[in-house]
């Protein structure tokens, strides 16, 4: 699959005894939740499990790596329910609750690397899959807000789109 997310950080820093103030080198700073103004782009993988009609499993991989903004980037690693809504025809709207984890690199900070972090995510979504073939399936759009709760001393939400395509191997 592709995706497009808002990653819900642009790089701000600020120092935490004082938050109006911008980070300054040898203080102790702390990252600011804040729209980005580059969404982030990145391809990723993901497994549905049907066991029948209503009992269904999604797991899926996404690796965010292109149109960087500092060297900042998200990777998230999400399984959970999926609930079949409605089908007309080949088509099957569906609405999904996934949990996991995610890596956020935070870029460069004063010339120097700031490091990985990895972060418990909820995620709820939606989204279309239509059955081309008997082993070919089109997710021509796929929506998710996650939810990042514990993320450093506050929160933060991306949120995404994505399409794709599946093989049925069994």
């Amino acid at each position: 699959m592709a995706s497009i997310f808002q990653p819900d950080f642009e790089g701000n820093w600020v120092v935490q005894a004082n938050p109006s103030e911008p980070c300054q080198p040898g203080f102790y700073c702390i990252p600011v939740s804040q729209t980005s103004q580059f969404p982030l782009l990145g391809a990723g993988a993901y497994v549905d499990l049907k066991v029948n009609r209503w009992v269904q499993f999604e797991a899926e991989g996404r690796w965010q790596r292109w149109n960087q903004y500092a060297d900042i980037h998200q990777d998230n690693y999400l399984a959970g329910p999926k609930l079949p809504l409605y089908r007309f025809g080949r088509a099957t709207v569906y609405g999904k609750t996934l949990f996991g984890f995610s890596k956020m690199d935070f870029g460069y900070l004063f010339g120097s690397l700031t490091g990985k972090a990895q972060y418990t995510d909820f995620a709820f979504g939606g989204g279309m899959d239509v059955k081309l073939t008997k082993h070919l399936t089109l997710r021509p759009v796929d929506f998710e807000y996650q939810y990042w709760p514990w993320w450093n001393n506050s929160s933060i939400s991306p949120y995404g789109a994505s399409v794709g395509m599946s093989y049925k191997i069994f």
